[in-house]
């Protein structure tokens, strides 16, 4: 023991007799000194005593997407962290295309007993999925959440962004700028908050009194490319995209076209996710308050947990557009 003491203390930089009373979780230590203590415990591959250890309040299963888009892991880095904050240790899955499927992630969780789920952008936002898998899983009864996307009939808490404002808050800014030609790029309108973006931007071209033009594409700079280069073909000035990733590929299509972002084209993104702020010009976007919308998630999932449910109904975010250097007033 006393072997182990001195190795403990050298490590941690603090006394024999400090090590002694972290160990035996007596008072008259800082927290900064007793959390030395205990990672040199760690480091050095000592067990911490029982006494030591935080007990985790159980596993918690957070399912999101592939993580190619970057407000995929800013949803789960929060989550995350909030989960842990509230006791609960969380276990990631992240879906890839032809990798293992939410359903099946569902069933290790499962196998795992965990506590409850946090879906992000699962099946749930999918018209064409079944949500009887959703119905299933709370009559265990088992504790979910489910974040942008929303399934009828399903008593759980969903948590979203208002995609509708969203659609609007681009029309209304590129408008604002001059631009008369506006067009929407997203992805399949299977997806409900892509029909929900479309029906905020319907309703601001119409309330504008211009020309409804849309161009569905997959997710993704490729897709967003493709989509771009389908509108300035139809003469599109203004382009509101229904992500950061689609914004970056109706970019690369301008300038592909020796157009210049923004005095000839102005691109408008969502998400406002990180780095984007740093992009060549810096994106104009409608920021989607994730950190809000995560630990909301977290909050009613937890009081769900705990017996003390949420109201089974959507808790809808209010988006922000935040203007950058990719949209600019139209040079006639």
């Amino acid at each position: 023991m006393r072997a182990r003491l001195s190795d403990i203390a050298q490590q941690a930089e603090v006394s024999e007799a400090t090590v002694s009373r972290v160990l035996n979780d007596r008072p008259g230590v800082s927290a900064e000194t007793r959390q030395a203590v205990l990672t040199a415990l760690d480091v050095l591959g000592y067990e911490r005593p029982a006494r030591l250890r935080k007990r985790s309040a159980g596993l918690v299963g957070l399912v999101v997407p592939e993580l190619d888009n970057p407000i995929f892991p800013a949803f789960a880095q929060i989550i995350e962290n909030s989960l842990a904050q509230q006791g609960f240790t969380p276990v990631l899955c992240t879906q890839t295309p032809g990798g293992v499927t939410e359903d099946e992630y569902v069933e290790m969780l499962l196998d795992r007993q965990v506590s409850g789920i946090v879906f992000v952008s699962g099946l749930h936002a999918d018209s064409t999925s079944d949500p009887e898998r959703y119905r299933k899983l709370l009559a265990r009864p088992l504790p979910i959440v489910l974040v942008n996307g929303y399934a009828e009939g399903i008593e759980a808490p969903f948590i979203s962004c208002d995609d509708r404002t969203a659609g609007d808050l681009a029309v209304s800014h590129l408008a604002a700028l001059g631009h008369r030609k506006i067009g929407l790029i997203t992805g399949p309108d299977r997806y409900f908050p892509v029909k929900r973006k479309i029906e905020g931007y319907r309703a601001a071209v119409s309330r504008l009194g211009l020309e409804e033009i849309i161009s569905l594409s997959l997710f993704g700079v490729e897709g967003g490319d493709a989509a771009a280069s389908r509108l300035l073909d139809r003469g599109v000035t203004g382009f509101v995209c229904g992500s950061d990733l689609m914004a970056l590929g109706a970019i690369r299509a301008a300038r592909q076209r020796g157009l210049r972002v923004p005095e000839d084209v102005s691109i408008v993104g969502y998400d406002d996710s990180p780095l984007i702020a740093f992009t060549d010009p810096p994106l104009t976007t409608v920021r989607q308050p994730v950190r809000a919308m995560a630990v909301a998630a977290v909050r009613a999932l937890v009081d769900e947990i705990k017996g003390h449910p949420a109201p089974h109904s959507e808790y809808i975010f209010r988006p922000e557009l935040v203007v950058r250097g990719s949209t600019a007033v139209l040079k006639s």
